[in-house]
């Protein structure tokens, strides 16, 4: 174990969760660093190499079509012609399945003459864990053992993957298994081999989530940018679906590939609020596969507590150099609140009514948490303290052990009360009132409550002056702002928390070019000590971070500032294929032509691919309230990509079909039955 990350940026990854397949652009997996076939957070495949007559192809294009689809070009130039041209070489067309990947190697010849080779496979297993992979380490290969015919097996812990090779001689080489193909390839013709693993896991906590189907509008813009990043994002998302095993028709979205790709309280929850205007059933699975899991019990060692939303569920515990996470974690401050905010906007959104009935026990509890449980010191904020000593040190969002940090660079010391997720709580607690109060049942105080934490945000929050103050970061465990400039901010706005006025101030600060760079939202301010591009929190670019934000501008009546800031994820997604990583450096359109990865950063992740919706919303002016029976379009004026029509929006069990003409003038509007415009 080395505890160095190993890096992705350079990676071919395609997926079916709960399977991810990396390898290098050549197509080969070589089992270094995070090469090879994971299924269930285990490495079932770790090596993959295919040769010609010994020698490995010369690589020379790598296309992702889709999500789940590879497809490598390398030349054979020792078969080839005498010349400059190539004129034979060798393709492989991957397919990722839930359950393990299929393979074709296609020999194709424009050659004058017929060629004999030898094609070979060597693969190799180790099972090594993810949290082991993300440390930097790895296992010995398990040996294989031959299963019949053209098969091998290998086994560890109850998992077996099995490699099948059609017509091909396989023997085992321990540790290693070799598939064997003698070719004859005719003078122009193509010859196609196959392979394929399948992991077999009995005690698998998620299957691939393919009870629901994500919405897929037909959307045309001037701005082909735009169109082309949604589709991709769209394809991405239903490759990362999950479900429970026993709960397969509650489908959430795992939250990234391939360090994230299992259920996660707060990612999962993002990932279905923004996804809203395409499914609400997804944001109902999400709902109910959080509900289970919520807490009943104070335990410092998870993190555990009466109401509490969980953070992060696994197949075992997740041991990282400085760190040991249980099976089971709730080491999360936010993820409560954004639950009861989830539920409310579905309930928005079209949610059947007995469906959010069912949930109102889960409402109370959470509310609960919120209420009592969560301030820990009697301040009036909710605040987070790892108590194991093991866990997760930040739990926000931001939970990387440095990122919280004053304008100086200084560490804020524990516990720490986030910004945002104050204002998640006020949000919350008023959602919270409104579906009781809609349902019939009594509020209590929670308006009064949500009163009184604004009042006491405005007090203690603000730093500067009152012309060019923003809200801290947080407060520190001395009840110090922190002072550092960050996107934090941003979360506040569309929650009430913050009036037009504050929101205004928090609009403009997020707009400067020292945090909206040219190609999203820096977490922080490059002004300050704690600054670098390269940070995972202190200065980096996360698209789902940017699209919240944009969200709130929308939200808060700042529809062009919107607009804005949602054009630099727009211009920033084509240097990523149109899959926008989990993150990218922090470096400004002024300081480099493209936006520069960060080197072990998912691709693809959930919120990430989910913020090309929040785009769409955001472009439209869009919001529904179903059971107002109304539906707002308000588009910033001009249309940040041109001429937009929208067709085939699922909502209230209709479609709703939208145009936008340049200027930002809805020119056309059909609603489903039943629904109005605002």
């Amino acid at each position: 174990m080395s505890g160095r990350q190993p890096l992705l940026h350079d990676l071919a990854i395609a997926l079916c969760a709960p399977t991810v397949v990396l390898s290098g652009q050549d197509g080969q997996l070589r089992g270094d660093g995070t090469q090879g076939v994971l299924h269930g957070d285990l490495r079932v495949l770790s090596e993959a190499v295919v040769t010609v007559d010994g020698r490995e192809p010369e690589p020379i294009g790598t296309a992702e079509p889709t999500a789940g689809r590879g497809d490598f070009t390398g030349l054979l130039r020792h078969l080839g012609d005498p010349g400059p041209d190539p004129t034979v070489w060798l393709r492989r067309h991957r397919t990722v399945t839930a359950t393990g990947m299929t393979e074709e190697i296609e020999l194709v010849s424009t050659a004058g003459d017929a060629r004999r080779c030898t094609v070979e496979l060597t693969a190799a297993a180790d099972f090594a864990p993810i949290e082991l992979i993300k440390d930097g380490g790895g296992r010995e290969a398990v040996a294989p053992e031959p299963a019949g015919g053209n098969a091998v097996r290998w086994s560890c812990g109850g998992v077996t993957s099995t490699l099948r090779a059609g017509g091909a001689a396989v023997t085992v080489r321990p540790p290693r298994a070799v598939a064997r193909w003698t070719v004859d390839l005719p003078p122009a013709s193509s010859v196609r081999l196959g392979w394929e693993v399948t992991a077999s896991d009995p005690e698998a906590l998620f299957v691939h989530g393919d009870a629901v189907r994500l919405g897929a509008p037909r959307v045309q813009a001037d701005d082909r940018r735009f169109t082309s990043l949604l589709r991709r994002s769209l394809t991405d998302l239903e490759a990362l679906l999950l479900a429970e095993r026993d709960h397969p028709e509650d489908v959430f979205v795992g939250a990234g590939a391939p360090w994230y790709l299992t259920l996660f309280g707060r990612d999962s929850i993002w990932a279905a609020r923004l996804l809203l205007p395409v499914s609400v059933r997804l944001a109902a699975g999400t709902l109910r596969t959080l509900a289970r899991a919520q807490g009943t019990a104070f335990d410092a060692a998870t993190g555990e507590a009466p109401g509490k939303i969980m953070h992060e569920r696994r197949r075992g515990g997740f041991e990282l150099t400085g760190m040991s996470l249980p099976a089971l974690y709730y080491g999360t401050v936010d993820a409560t609140a954004l639950w009861v905010c989830l539920l409310h906007d579905a309930w928005r959104w079209g949610l059947p009514e007995d469906e959010v009935r069912a949930l109102l026990p889960n409402l109370r509890a959470a509310l609960e948490w919120i209420t009592e449980h969560s301030d820990t010191d009697g301040d009036g904020f909710a605040e987070y303290l790892d108590e194991s000593g093991r866990g997760l040190a930040n739990q926000g969002w931001k939970d990387s052990g440095d990122a919280v940090r004053f304008a100086d660079g200084s560490q804020a010391r524990p516990p720490v009360a986030l910004a945002e997720v104050q204002g998640y709580q006020y949000e919350a607690a008023l959602k919270g009132a409104a579906l009781l109060t809609a349902f019939g049942e009594d509020p209590g105080g929670l308006d009064a409550w949500a009163g009184d934490l604004a009042r006491r945000f405005r007090e203690r929050f603000w730093v500067g002056t009152k012309e060019a103050g923003y809200p801290a970061l947080a407060l520190d465990g001395d009840k110090a702002a922190v002072d550092a400039p960050t996107s934090n901010m941003g979360h506040l706005l569309g929650t009430g928390l913050v009036d037009t006025a504050e929101s205004e101030r928090i609009g403009a600060r997020l707009l400067g070019g020292d945090l909206a760079a040219g190609f999203g939202l820096r977490t922080m301010s490059s002004t300050v000590g704690g600054y670098s591009a390269l940070s995972y929190h202190c200065g980096s670019v996360w698209p789902h971070d940017t699209a919240i934000v944009v969200r709130g501008l929308a939200d808060a009546g700042q529809p062009e500032r919107a607009a804005e800031l949602g054009m630099q994820l727009v211009r920033a997604a084509g240097s990523f294929g149109d899959r926008l990583p989990e993150l990218f450096a922090g470096y400004g359109s002024e300081e480099t032509p493209v936006p520069v990865p960060y080197p072990a950063s998912c691709r693809p992740q959930a919120w990430s691919a989910a913020a090309a919706v929040a785009l769409l919303s955001a472009f439209l002016g869009l919001r529904a309230d179903v059971p107002a029976g109304t539906v707002t379009l308000a588009p910033p004026r001009p249309s940040p990509v041109g001429a937009l029509r929208v067709s085939g929006l699922p909502l209230a069990g209709g479609t709703l079909d939208v145009a936008v003409d340049r200027d930002g003038t809805v020119t056309e509007m059909r609603l489903p039955p039943g629904l109005r415009p605002a």
